[in-house]
């Protein structure tokens, strides 16, 4: 016989207050997949991942947007409500789009801009559209305080990788020739072979007598 799971209820907890903690405890358990992992954004079945968000308190939510852009909204749901009115929530507001955001506060623009203004650009490598652009408003607008000033600008990114490659060959020609002796005479089969690396040739002549 299995132990009874540990409870979180006081001492004088009454009798139907045990009763039903042990029937949701055992109902919990039979939650498939399990509970922990319902709760997680990165594991939920993607069906649970709208009611998921409702649980964290997502206010802009598309049904139609990819499955990658919905758990990673869910995921930051909880961090940009806490860290809500600083740049970190803005940079999470931004990144739920899967977009990548540049947040410079006024005092850190060159001029400065105006007090308690921010400036946010957002980078992209995906299509982008007037919706999705209405939709990084609504974020950033949840995200800010009553007091910021937002400036936004979106572009559009692309990165690839470069190759620069180099080879370079070089060498030397030589020709050499049999020494030259008067009176004599040779035959025999001639060989000739030629291998050129570069422009530079020398030649060596054998010394006359």
């Amino acid at each position: 016989m299995s132990e009874p799971k540990a409870s979180l209820l006081p001492a004088n907890s009454s009798p139907l207050e045990k009763a039903l903690d042990l029937g949701f405890g055992k109902l919990l358990d039979r939650v498939t997949p399990s509970f922990s992992e319902l709760m997680d954004p990165a594991r939920t079945p993607i069906a649970f991942l709208a009611y998921l968000a409702a649980d964290r308190g997502v206010n802009e939510w598309s049904s139609i947007a990819p499955e990658a852009e919905k758990r990673l909204t869910v995921k930051l749901a909880w961090p940009t409500a806490r860290q809500a009115g600083t740049r970190q929530s803005l940079e999470n507001a931004a990144k739920g789009l899967q977009l990548a955001p540049e947040v410079r506060a006024w005092y850190e623009q060159t001029p400065p801009g105006e007090p308690y203004s921010f400036s946010v650009r957002a980078y992209t490598e995906l299509p982008y559209s007037e919706a999705i652009d209405l939709r990084l408003d609504r974020r950033l607008a949840d995200a800010k305080s009553e007091r910021d000033i937002l400036s936004i600008s979106v572009g559009l990114s692309a990165t690839s990788r470069h190759h620069i490659c180099a080879a370079t060959l070089c060498g030397e020609l030589t020709s050499i020739y049999p020494r030259v002796l008067e009176g004599v005479e040779s035959s025999g089969q001639a060989f000739l072979a030629v291998g050129l690396y570069t422009v530079e040739t020398t030649t060596l002549y054998p010394q006359e007598h």
